[in-house]
Formats: C-alpha cells, structure tokens, sequence
C-alpha cells in the first residue's frame, strides 16, 4: 500500500488540524497545568471529540462509530500530538474500542455508546512494574463462584483516576511469566474493592496506580475467552503502541515547526540564524529523521487496518522509530531555541516533556528494538 494519505484522510485531516489548533492548542494544557486541574484534561472537550465524531473514529458503524481505522485515528492522534493535547484518546478510543471490538455483544452495547458520545472515558490497566514489561501479569483473578476475585495492583495506568471503565489483564491460570493463563476483564472504576491514586508526571499529565483488593467480577466482564487473553492483549498492545507513535510524530512536527519558524525570524550578528548552514544541516536531518517514522507509523496504521500478520512486528517499528526521531526534534528544538528554549515561559520545553512520557508509554525504543531482535531470533 502507499505510505500516503487518500483523499478522504485528507480532507479528515483538514477537519481536525483547525478543530485541534482553535479548541486544544499548547495554551490549554499550560491552563490545566497552572490551574493544577485534578483531572488533568478538559471533559467538555472530550464531549466535542465525541460531537466531531473522534472518539468513535474506530467503532463499527453497527455500534455507532464511523466504522473507519486506525490510519484515521492516527491523524487524529497526530494532531494532538502537535497541540499537546490532554486527552485519554489513546486509552479509550483506540485501546479500550480495540479490546471491545472481541467482546461480546453486552459489553459493546453497555459501553460504546457511551464513547462515541465523549461521555464515557476508559484506561488500560496493563503493567504492573516501574516498567513496561505487559508479558508479567502477577495480578490474581481467583476463581470465586461464578466469576473471579482479583487481588493486585496496576501502576502507570494514564487518566485511571478518572475512568469509567478499566480493561485489566489478570492471572487466572499459570505462573507471573507464563504466555497463557491470562484473562481481560472490562470493569466499571467504581466497582468495590477498586481503590485509584494519581501522580502527576513530568508533561503535566496524570497516571494512575490502581489497586484492587478482593474486586469480585462475573463472566460478563471477560472479554475474549479465559486464559486466551494474550491474543485480545497483543492486539490491544499494537494498536495503542502505534496510536503514541503518531502521537510522538505530531509531538515532532510541532517542536520542529517552532523551531524552524524561529530559526527563520531570529538574528544574531546581523544575521538570520536559519541562513547558517550548520543548522540548515541539522534542520535537513531532522526533516529526514521525521519522515522515515511518519513512513513506520502509517505503515503499522495500515497493517492494522487490514489484519496483516506483520501488524505486531511493524508497531513496535514505529514505536522504536517515533520515540528516536521525537527524541531529536524536540533535543534540537530546545537548542536551536537556544537560552529562551530552556523556559517555562516558551511552549517548547512542553514538546520536550511529553514526548519523554510517550517515549515510555507502552514501550520505549530500546524496549522494541529488544523485541524486534527476540522476533528475528537473536
């Protein structure tokens, strides 16, 4: 398939770069931040994500959606990216959809509705460590009756204080490392026994360790098949790896966008420092750098899209290939900013802090790049 937009993402695009630029530009987030908001983004606004008709950009026609893919929520994701969005768009419309999508019909119905309208708000409660290591899964699910009982705890599990609705993967059969025995449960936040503890991380934004102590859930909770939840957890895994590494190209394309419109007004000894060509160099790089992820993540986009067997492979390209090239735009547009690029004041230290935390999220470069090597047999 061709590494570009057609012309309906196009004119998607169109649709979403002015809603993002004139509704959730970097001042929004530096409003949350002052006002230390508990929340950590704006329900308001993610009600019109639900009236724009992105929040179901990813749900079948069937339950209300658009019915369209994750190329589509990868433009979407771009462009928060490039406005710092605050926004639980990864967890909820692309993790949370993708689970749903294999559940069955009573848990589609009791919350898709509720997402395509940017009522309802959900988190991927998946690690259980400092870092991501998704492949331990120590948290119980004790059969109880008809149903479990779960005991553990979740950390890093973003917007988590806030969500209606938590997909947790559990241990219902095995030992902490083994490939089967793990189960996918989709459980209301308010459910007993589920305690929720918020931290704010460097970009402002919020994570969330949560805690279940005795959670009693039955059968309609499960989503897949029991001690089958790898499949449903993989799929889950490569579509919110590849929805941040669009967001991390948005991230880049706004760090670099600054950067390159001040290089292009600001003087030093009489001259526009932009016709200097040690920076033309490192602008040149960047521009090169930048496409060869935007190409990785629309190339993971699209195996998605049409169930290609390479789909988990080619995430954790563009997750490895977004976070090093994010990485550089926003290390070069600190620098080339130069003295002013190192304050609060100036938006484009905020580029330089949330791509730190996305670079984590699910994954960092070096993790997938350990991946990768596992997948080839090294």
């Amino acid at each position: 398939m061709p590494l570009f937009h057609d012309e309906d993402q196009e004119t998607l695009a169109d649709t979403v770069a002015p809603f993002m630029a004139d509704r959730a530009p970097v001042s929004h987030l530096r409003q949350l931040r002052d006002a230390d908001d508990p929340a950590g983004f704006s329900r308001d606004l993610w009600r019109e994500f639900g009236e724009m008709g992105f929040t179901g950009v990813l749900v079948d026609e069937a339950d209300g959606g658009l019915g369209m893919g994750h190329v589509e929520a990868g433009i979407v994701l771009e462009e928060i990216g490039r406005n710092l969005t605050p926004s639980p768009f990864i967890g909820t419309a692309v993790g949370a959809v993708e689970a749903l999508r294999l559940a069955d019909p009573t848990l589609k119905e009791a919350w898709l509705p509720g997402i395509v309208a940017g009522e309802t708000v959900a988190a991927l409660a998946l690690d259980e460590a400092a870092r991501h290591r998704p492949q331990r899964v120590a948290l119980k699910a004790e059969r109880q009756g008809n149903g479990f009982r779960l005991t553990g705890a979740k950390q890093f599990v973003p917007f988590g204080h806030e969500a209606d609705l938590l997909i947790v993967s559990a241990r219902t059969s095995g030992a902490t490392a083994d490939e089967d025995g793990v189960t996918l449960f989709a459980i209301p936040r308010s459910h007993p026994g589920i305690t929720a503890r918020a931290e704010r991380l460097a970009d402002s934004s919020l994570a969330t360790r949560i805690d279940l102590d005795g959670v009693d859930v039955d059968g309609s909770m499960v989503i897949g098949d029991i001690d089958d939840g790898r499949r449903v957890l993989d799929r889950v895994l490569s579509a919110v790896r590849t929805g941040a590494s669009a967001e991390m190209v948005g991230v880049a394309g706004g760090a670099s966008a600054m950067t390159l419109d001040y290089i292009k007004q600001r003087k030093q000894f009489g001259r526009i420092i932009g016709s200097y060509q040690a920076l033309q160099h490192r602008a040149a790089h960047l521009y090169a750098e930048m496409e060869v992820a935007r190409a990785a993540t629309l190339k993971a986009q699209q195996s998605l899209d049409t169930g290609s067997d390479t789909a988990t492979r080619d995430a954790s390209v563009a997750k490895a290939m977004a976070g090093m090239a994010s990485s550089l735009a926003v290390r070069e547009a600190v620098q080339m900013h130069g003295g002013i690029g190192m304050t609060d004041e100036y938006d484009v230290g905020f580029f330089m802090k949330r791509q730190r935390v996305l670079a984590e999220l699910y994954g960092d470069a070096d993790f997938h790049a350990d991946r990768l090597a596992r997948m080839e047999g090294y």
